[in-house]
Protein backbone atom coordinates (compact mmCIF):
# COMPACT_ATOMS: atom_id res chain seq x y z
CA UNK A 1 0.00 0.00 0.00
CA UNK A 2 2.92 2.64 1.05
CA UNK A 3 4.33 1.87 -2.74
CA UNK A 4 1.42 2.03 -4.59
CA UNK A 5 0.62 5.66 -2.45
CA UNK A 6 3.68 6.89 -3.55
CA UNK A 7 3.58 6.24 -7.05
CA UNK A 8 0.51 7.59 -7.24
CA UNK A 9 2.19 10.55 -5.71
CA UNK A 10 4.61 10.87 -8.32
CA UNK A 11 2.28 10.80 -11.03
CA UNK A 12 0.25 13.50 -9.56
CA UNK A 13 2.89 15.75 -9.36
CA UNK A 14 4.12 14.23 -12.76
CA UNK A 15 0.79 15.58 -13.99
CA UNK A 16 0.82 19.26 -12.85
CA UNK A 17 3.96 20.21 -13.74
CA UNK A 18 3.51 19.17 -17.16
CA UNK A 19 -0.08 20.86 -17.42
CA UNK A 20 2.00 23.77 -16.23
CA UNK A 21 4.69 23.90 -19.33
CA UNK A 22 1.71 23.29 -21.03
CA UNK A 23 -0.29 26.36 -19.90
CA UNK A 24 2.89 28.46 -20.75
CA UNK A 25 2.28 31.15 -23.43
CA UNK A 26 4.50 33.78 -22.90
CA UNK A 27 7.27 35.56 -24.99
CA UNK A 28 10.35 34.20 -23.90
CA UNK A 29 11.69 38.34 -24.65
CA UNK A 30 13.40 39.12 -21.62
CA UNK A 31 16.22 40.84 -19.74
CA UNK A 32 19.26 40.81 -22.05
CA UNK A 33 22.94 41.77 -20.83
CA UNK A 34 25.79 41.53 -23.15
CA UNK A 35 23.74 40.34 -26.13
CA UNK A 36 23.10 37.13 -24.60
CA UNK A 37 19.31 36.81 -23.72
CA UNK A 38 18.12 35.09 -20.20
CA UNK A 39 14.93 33.23 -20.97
CA UNK A 40 12.45 33.71 -18.07
CA UNK A 41 9.33 31.43 -17.69
CA UNK A 42 7.23 33.74 -16.18
CA UNK A 43 6.79 37.66 -16.11
CA UNK A 44 8.43 37.93 -12.47
CA UNK A 45 11.36 35.78 -12.91
CA UNK A 46 14.12 37.85 -13.77
CA UNK A 47 14.19 41.13 -11.21
CA UNK A 48 12.91 44.17 -13.12
CA UNK A 49 12.02 42.71 -16.55
CA UNK A 50 8.49 41.57 -17.25
CA UNK A 51 7.36 39.39 -20.46
CA UNK A 52 4.50 40.26 -22.74
CA UNK A 53 2.68 38.37 -24.22
CA UNK A 54 3.65 37.86 -28.04
CA UNK A 55 1.72 40.28 -30.55
CA UNK A 56 0.05 42.05 -27.83
CA UNK A 57 0.61 45.29 -26.51
CA UNK A 58 0.61 46.04 -23.00
CA UNK A 59 0.40 49.13 -21.35
CA UNK A 60 3.31 49.96 -18.83
CA UNK A 61 2.34 53.42 -17.92
CA UNK A 62 0.25 56.23 -19.40
CA UNK A 63 1.12 56.61 -23.21
CA UNK A 64 3.72 54.17 -23.41
CA UNK A 65 3.02 50.20 -24.67
CA UNK A 66 4.93 47.52 -25.09
CA UNK A 67 4.72 44.72 -27.80
CA UNK A 68 7.28 41.62 -28.33
CA UNK A 69 6.91 40.02 -32.01
CA UNK A 70 9.31 37.09 -33.41
CA UNK A 71 10.58 38.13 -36.84
CA UNK A 72 12.25 35.98 -39.22
CA UNK A 73 13.75 37.26 -42.76
CA UNK A 74 14.21 35.30 -45.83
CA UNK A 75 17.96 34.67 -45.09
CA UNK A 76 16.94 31.76 -42.24
CA UNK A 77 17.77 34.18 -39.90
CA UNK A 78 15.58 35.26 -36.66
CA UNK A 79 15.50 37.71 -33.69
CA UNK A 80 12.76 38.65 -30.82
CA UNK A 81 12.47 42.25 -31.78
CA UNK A 82 10.54 44.51 -28.80
CA UNK A 83 8.62 47.82 -29.45
CA UNK A 84 7.71 50.61 -27.29
CA UNK A 85 4.77 52.48 -28.92
CA UNK A 86 4.27 56.04 -27.65
CA UNK A 87 1.29 58.56 -27.46
CA UNK A 88 2.91 61.58 -28.73
CA UNK A 89 0.18 63.74 -27.17
CA UNK A 90 0.99 62.16 -24.04
CA UNK A 91 4.85 62.21 -23.05
CA UNK A 92 8.37 64.77 -23.97
CA UNK A 93 10.89 63.75 -25.59
CA UNK A 94 14.12 64.74 -24.94
CA UNK A 95 17.91 63.63 -26.49
CA UNK A 96 20.48 62.94 -23.76
CA UNK A 97 24.03 63.59 -24.66
CA UNK A 98 27.57 63.40 -22.76
CA UNK A 99 30.73 63.08 -24.03
CA UNK A 100 31.74 60.16 -20.99
CA UNK A 101 29.59 57.60 -22.39
CA UNK A 102 27.44 55.62 -19.44
CA UNK A 103 25.45 52.82 -19.31
CA UNK A 104 21.54 52.59 -19.82
CA UNK A 105 20.53 52.12 -16.61
CA UNK A 106 22.18 55.00 -15.75
CA UNK A 107 20.69 57.19 -18.12
CA UNK A 108 17.56 55.50 -16.57
CA UNK A 109 18.25 56.67 -13.06
CA UNK A 110 19.77 59.70 -13.46
CA UNK A 111 17.27 61.42 -15.91
CA UNK A 112 13.89 59.62 -14.46
CA UNK A 113 12.92 58.71 -17.72
CA UNK A 114 10.07 56.30 -18.73
CA UNK A 115 12.15 55.13 -21.97
CA UNK A 116 15.34 55.36 -22.98
CA UNK A 117 16.69 53.78 -26.58
CA UNK A 118 20.09 54.29 -27.70
CA UNK A 119 20.83 57.31 -29.92
CA UNK A 120 22.56 58.02 -33.05
CA UNK A 121 26.26 57.52 -34.44
CA UNK A 122 29.19 59.38 -32.65
CA UNK A 123 32.99 59.31 -33.43
CA UNK A 124 35.91 57.54 -31.27
CA UNK A 125 36.37 61.42 -29.18
CA UNK A 126 32.28 60.01 -28.51
CA UNK A 127 31.19 63.64 -30.76
CA UNK A 128 28.14 62.86 -32.44
CA UNK A 129 28.73 62.34 -36.60
CA UNK A 130 25.73 64.77 -36.82
CA UNK A 131 23.74 67.48 -35.91
CA UNK A 132 22.79 66.85 -32.02
CA UNK A 133 20.75 69.32 -30.28
CA UNK A 134 19.76 68.99 -26.66
CA UNK A 135 17.57 71.29 -24.70
CA UNK A 136 18.60 73.94 -27.14
CA UNK A 137 22.38 73.62 -27.06
CA UNK A 138 23.88 71.90 -30.34
CA UNK A 139 26.59 70.34 -31.19
CA UNK A 140 28.03 69.03 -34.49
CA UNK A 141 27.00 69.59 -38.08
CA UNK A 142 24.30 68.27 -40.18
CA UNK A 143 23.97 65.24 -42.63
CA UNK A 144 23.53 66.81 -45.97
CA UNK A 145 21.60 64.93 -48.56
CA UNK A 146 21.66 61.49 -46.34
CA UNK A 147 20.02 60.38 -43.24
CA UNK A 148 17.26 61.45 -41.25
CA UNK A 149 16.67 63.69 -38.36
CA UNK A 150 14.13 62.78 -35.21
CA UNK A 151 13.63 66.64 -33.35
CA UNK A 152 10.91 68.28 -31.17
CA UNK A 153 10.52 72.30 -31.84
CA UNK A 154 10.20 75.13 -29.42
CA UNK A 155 6.31 73.79 -29.29
CA UNK A 156 7.26 70.71 -28.37
CA UNK A 157 5.85 68.92 -31.79
CA UNK A 158 7.94 65.71 -32.41
CA UNK A 159 8.86 65.37 -35.81
CA UNK A 160 10.57 62.42 -38.20
CA UNK A 161 11.92 63.10 -41.36
CA UNK A 162 14.06 62.02 -44.37
CA UNK A 163 16.95 64.71 -44.92
CA UNK A 164 16.81 63.96 -48.28
CA UNK A 165 13.80 65.01 -49.04
CA UNK A 166 13.73 67.82 -46.25
CA UNK A 167 17.04 69.13 -45.40
CA UNK A 168 17.73 70.93 -41.95
CA UNK A 169 17.42 74.51 -42.43
CA UNK A 170 18.65 75.83 -39.31
CA UNK A 171 17.76 79.76 -39.91
CA UNK A 172 14.00 79.01 -40.48
CA UNK A 173 14.11 75.96 -37.92
CA UNK A 174 13.65 76.90 -34.19
CA UNK A 175 14.16 73.16 -32.62
CA UNK A 176 14.78 72.23 -28.87
CA UNK A 177 15.59 68.95 -29.38
CA UNK A 178 17.70 66.93 -32.44
CA UNK A 179 19.26 63.69 -33.67
CA UNK A 180 20.62 62.65 -36.69
CA UNK A 181 21.29 59.33 -38.08
CA UNK A 182 21.41 57.26 -41.14
CA UNK A 183 19.79 55.38 -43.47
CA UNK A 184 16.35 56.20 -43.58
CA UNK A 185 14.52 52.61 -43.81
CA UNK A 186 11.11 53.90 -44.79
CA UNK A 187 9.88 56.95 -45.94
CA UNK A 188 5.99 58.79 -46.90
CA UNK A 189 5.04 54.65 -45.84
CA UNK A 190 7.44 52.81 -48.27
CA UNK A 191 10.72 51.15 -48.02
CA UNK A 192 13.69 53.05 -48.78
CA UNK A 193 16.91 52.00 -51.04
CA UNK A 194 20.39 52.59 -49.81
CA UNK A 195 24.11 50.90 -50.03
CA UNK A 196 24.57 48.59 -47.10
CA UNK A 197 26.71 45.68 -46.59
CA UNK A 198 25.06 41.86 -45.80
CA UNK A 199 26.25 41.67 -42.44
CA UNK A 200 23.55 40.66 -39.32
CA UNK A 201 23.74 42.62 -36.57
CA UNK A 202 21.91 44.20 -33.42
CA UNK A 203 19.35 46.78 -34.72
CA UNK A 204 17.80 49.88 -33.01
CA UNK A 205 15.18 51.68 -34.99
CA UNK A 206 12.82 55.17 -34.65
CA UNK A 207 9.69 55.08 -36.64
CA UNK A 208 6.06 56.84 -36.74
CA UNK A 209 3.13 55.03 -37.71
CA UNK A 210 0.40 56.02 -39.98
CA UNK A 211 -1.51 56.87 -36.70
CA UNK A 212 0.87 58.96 -36.01
CA UNK A 213 2.22 57.38 -32.79
CA UNK A 214 5.84 57.46 -32.33
CA UNK A 215 7.73 53.56 -32.18
CA UNK A 216 11.06 52.22 -30.60
CA UNK A 217 12.04 49.25 -31.85
CA UNK A 218 14.98 47.13 -30.59
CA UNK A 219 16.70 43.78 -31.93
CA UNK A 220 19.13 42.67 -29.59
CA UNK A 221 20.19 39.44 -31.81
CA UNK A 222 23.22 39.85 -34.40
CA UNK A 223 20.44 38.55 -36.73
CA UNK A 224 19.73 41.17 -39.53
CA UNK A 225 21.19 43.24 -42.25
CA UNK A 226 19.94 46.68 -43.05
CA UNK A 227 18.54 45.86 -45.94
CA UNK A 228 16.56 42.82 -44.22
CA UNK A 229 15.44 44.94 -41.26
CA UNK A 230 14.01 47.93 -43.91
CA UNK A 231 12.00 44.59 -45.89
CA UNK A 232 10.89 43.31 -41.95
CA UNK A 233 9.43 47.06 -41.32
CA UNK A 234 7.56 47.26 -44.57
CA UNK A 235 5.84 44.05 -44.23
CA UNK A 236 5.32 44.16 -40.45
CA UNK A 237 1.87 44.95 -39.09
CA UNK A 238 2.84 48.28 -37.42
CA UNK A 239 1.82 50.60 -40.39
CA UNK A 240 4.87 51.90 -40.26
CA UNK A 241 5.00 55.57 -42.25
CA UNK A 242 8.76 56.77 -41.34
CA UNK A 243 11.90 55.30 -40.20
CA UNK A 244 15.17 55.97 -39.27
CA UNK A 245 18.11 53.17 -38.57
CA UNK A 246 20.17 53.96 -35.18
CA UNK A 247 23.13 53.40 -34.22
CA UNK A 248 23.27 49.77 -33.64
CA UNK A 249 25.92 46.97 -33.32
CA UNK A 250 27.08 47.11 -29.76
CA UNK A 251 25.58 50.53 -28.58
CA UNK A 252 21.74 49.05 -29.54
CA UNK A 253 19.63 49.43 -25.96
CA UNK A 254 16.42 49.79 -24.80
CA UNK A 255 14.85 50.14 -21.55
CA UNK A 256 11.26 50.85 -20.67
CA UNK A 257 9.51 50.85 -17.75
CA UNK A 258 6.78 52.64 -15.51
CA UNK A 259 10.28 54.47 -13.24
CA UNK A 260 14.01 53.39 -12.96
CA UNK A 261 13.60 50.66 -11.00
CA UNK A 262 10.53 49.06 -12.34
CA UNK A 263 11.76 47.99 -15.74
CA UNK A 264 9.61 45.63 -18.03
CA UNK A 265 11.77 46.33 -21.05
CA UNK A 266 16.04 45.74 -20.41
CA UNK A 267 18.10 45.41 -23.29
CA UNK A 268 21.83 46.68 -22.59
CA UNK A 269 23.77 48.23 -24.93
CA UNK A 270 27.46 46.14 -24.85
CA UNK A 271 29.05 49.21 -24.37
CA UNK A 272 27.94 52.50 -22.63
CA UNK A 273 26.49 55.06 -24.76
CA UNK A 274 26.88 59.11 -25.25
CA UNK A 275 24.27 59.73 -26.90
CA UNK A 276 20.60 58.72 -25.96
CA UNK A 277 16.52 59.24 -26.79
CA UNK A 278 14.72 60.05 -23.50
CA UNK A 279 10.81 60.10 -22.96
CA UNK A 280 8.87 61.27 -19.85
Amino acid sequence: MPANYARLTICLLLCVLLGSLMACDLVPAVKVNGGTPVVASSPNAVPGSSTPVLNTWSSIAPGIEVRAEHWASPGDTDDTVTIVRLDMRRIHLSIGYQPQPITLSQWMSQTQARVVINGGYFDAHYHPTGLLVTNGNAYGTSYQGFGGMLSVNSQGKINLRSLNSQPYEPDNEALQQVIQSSPMLMDHGQRTQFNANAAGDRRSVVAVDKSGHLLLIASPGQAFSLDELADLLASSDLSIQTALNLDGGASTGLYAGANAKDQQVAIDPLTPVPIVILIR
